[in-house]
């Protein structure tokens, strides 16, 4: 699912007109990633789908070109993040999401074992020195590999990750929207990063170096 905040801003191209450069393979695609995100964000299926097809139909009656799809898969997951935003925030001011289930105890396990009893790194897990990270996020195999990683969170600390680090929510609109203290949110940011970052060093970051 490729909904990450930081694509790599596409090289130049002659002008293409959108119809141009739009079929049913790459439609359907985008749509079951933008749904796929909504869905997580949302967690209602009918107003996922609402969401999606709003967000599709606004970008493809607009009127404007695009130098390419990556442009237009920009443009129409910044429609559609608008529209959760605004969807989560009326959610929060009616009935707060309930509180976080059991998918998050694996992670929470597996986050204990990366540290000895003094809160000190073990230091078969202390994190690797990464050369060059900026290099990287201009990579678009690096943001496959990023969604990868994002993808293997469990869903409700992928939700919380993205509606703080994707969708630009404040702390305390996170924590409305999905019933979690301040203090709870905190630790379930701290714990996806360094998920991620375990993730994106075994899959992307090889001893500080990128892997062939």
């Amino acid at each position: 699912m490729s909904y990450h905040r930081a694509h790599p801003r596409p090289a130049r191209e002659p002008a293409i007109v959108t119809a141009a450069i739009i079929d049913d393979a790459f439609v359907s695609q985008v749509r079951r990633d933008m749904l796929a995100f909504a869905q997580l964000q949302l967690r209602d299926a009918a107003l996922a789908e609402d969401a999606v097809q709003e967000a599709l139909t606004a970008a493809l009656t607009g009127g404007r070109d695009f130098a390419g799809r990556s442009a237009l898969k920009t443009w129409v997951f910044g429609i559609l993040r608008h529209k959760i935003v605004d969807l989560i925030r009326q959610q929060a001011r009616t009935t707060p999401i309930s509180a976080f289930g059991g998918d998050d105890d694996d992670l929470d396990q597996a986050f204990d074992t990366l540290f000895r009893e003094n809160a000190h790194w073990q230091p078969a897990h202390r994190p690797a020195q990464w050369l060059d990270p900026e290099a990287s996020l201009q990579e678009k195999h690096f943001w496959s590999v990023f969604d990868a990683c994002l993808t293997h969170l469990p869903k409700n600390t992928a939700r919380v990750f993205m509606m703080r680090e994707f969708l630009e929510l404040d702390t305390a609109e996170v924590c409305a929207a999905a019933g979690i203290s301040t203090s709870n949110c905190h630790v379930i940011l701290h714990r996806a990063r360094s998920a991620l970052r375990g993730c994106l060093e075994k899959s992307w970051f090889v001893a500080g170096e990128r892997p062939c």
